[in-house]
């Protein structure tokens, strides 16, 4: 990037895109790439709240000096130790020898374990709703445990109305040119927000809805992330977002899941799927778990009411591509879904006496317990079950 970056007064992007990286935490594709945006507060005191990945740290450590000339770092605001985050640190620590790293206790746990460093003279710990004033500019901080670290902190810049927000508000794809919301055509962007909320922090629904409780109070007038897109013009939008996103807000829809080895599972799919058309479902979605990573199946999942999944059995068990989507699913606790369960066998069941698991241990499914499950193939009376399936879910989406 090499340029300055101003985002308001004398906040100033320094971030670095990641269009190298296949996989986002070694399991997340990462087809259009990831941000990793990091930001310099000038004045009396030069202040960096959180620092890019290690990994391109020469284009980082450039657009700092574009930034600040030869001027020095004098503190490093740490609001995430995810090493996507913090494996510059020690990097940084070099350049800027002077520099003081600020974070709460748990951060200084944490640069201690992954960095072996000694904080006895470099740490300055805050604690949840602490102020520091740091020459001409004031940061009040606030801790919010597990969105999506338990050391996780925002920090408000009170000058200028800014929230340094980490994780938070964040979302997926490089930032091509363009880095704030008034730049952005969001309908392209929505989609890889979403996918990064529900790949990566959506299991801390919960607390995520705490936080933007806790931060209500504060005049946000920019939100600046870890990941994505910077919003100057309109902040509510994307806490709203996310809002509806860690409510489980979902829309009339439904994504048919499946795992086929021979086409006979895949069958019983396409015949829920074309009765869902002509129920009048608009938004039907169809994907083979052999083809389609979990993490895009997640993020439409998270979007739509109604989920049937369908699964062969294989050697006794659930075939593996769906264990995969199956336990992704168990984990993230979804809610405020119609299921359904079909799927076929040979020899001995698997399949389907599995995936029933996921919607009866989870309260905040809508189970129709009248499952499917096929030796083979499935025959005439099977289809119209799937057919009745089918409406059943439309049914009850109603």
């Amino acid at each position: 990037m090499f340029t300055k970056i101003i985002v308001k007064d004398n906040v100033h992007y320094i971030g670095v895109n990641d269009r190298k990286t296949s996989l986002f935490e070694n399991m997340w594709p990462l087809e259009k790439g990831v941000s990793y945006n990091s930001y310099l507060v000038t004045g009396e005191k030069n202040v960096i709240l959180d620092p890019a990945h290690g990994n391109f740290f020469s284009g980082y450590l450039a657009n700092i000096k574009a930034t600040l000339g030869d001027g020095k770092v004098d503190y490093l605001v740490v609001n995430h130790m995810e090493p996507d985050h913090s494996s510059s640190v020690t990097l940084l620590m070099k350049q800027f020898p002077e520099m003081k790293l600020i974070g709460n206790a748990k951060t200084k746990e944490f640069l201690e374990a992954f960095y072996k460093i000694d904080t006895t003279d470099v740490f300055v710990e805050v604690k949840d709703g602490q102020t520091l004033t740091l020459g001409d500019n004031e940061f009040t901080f606030y801790t919010t445990p597990m969105v999506h670290w338990p050391e996780s902190m925002v920090t408000y810049h009170n000058n200028t109305k800014t929230l340094f927000s980490q994780d938070a508000f964040g979302g997926f794809g490089a930032l091509d040119g363009s880095i704030f919301d008034d730049e952005q055509d969001w309908e392209d962007a929505e989609y890889e927000t979403r996918r990064y909320f529900t790949n990566i922090v959506g299991k801390f629904s919960t607390q995520i809805l705490r936080a933007i409780d806790k931060l209500a109070k504060l005049d946000i007038q920019t939100i600046c992330p870890d990941h994505g897109i910077v919003w100057r013009k309109e902040p509510a939008k994307i806490i709203n977002y996310y809002k509806s996103l860690s409510n489980h807000e979902t829309k009339n829809g439904v994504v048919i899941a499946y795992g086929s080895m021979y086409g006979n599972t895949e069958k019983m799919a396409d015949t829920i799927a074309n009765t869902l058309a002509k129920e009048g479902v608009e938004e039907v979605k169809v994907f083979d778990v052999s083809k389609t990573h979990p993490s895009h199946i997640l993020a439409e999942i998270w979007k739509y009411k109604g989920l049937v999944l369908g699964s062969c059995s294989y050697n006794n068990a659930l075939y593996p591509p769906m264990q995969e989507l199956y336990h992704i699913l168990e984990i993230n606790k979804l809610k405020n879904h119609v299921v359904g369960i079909f799927g076929t066998y040979g020899w001995s069941g698997g399949g389907v006496k599995t995936l029933v698991n996921l919607p009866k241990n989870n309260p905040g499914f809508d189970f129709i317990e009248e499952t499917i499950d096929v030796r083979c193939a499935p025959g005439e009376e099977d289809i119209d079950r799937c057919i009745q399936l089918a409406k059943e879910v439309v049914k009850r989406m109603k």
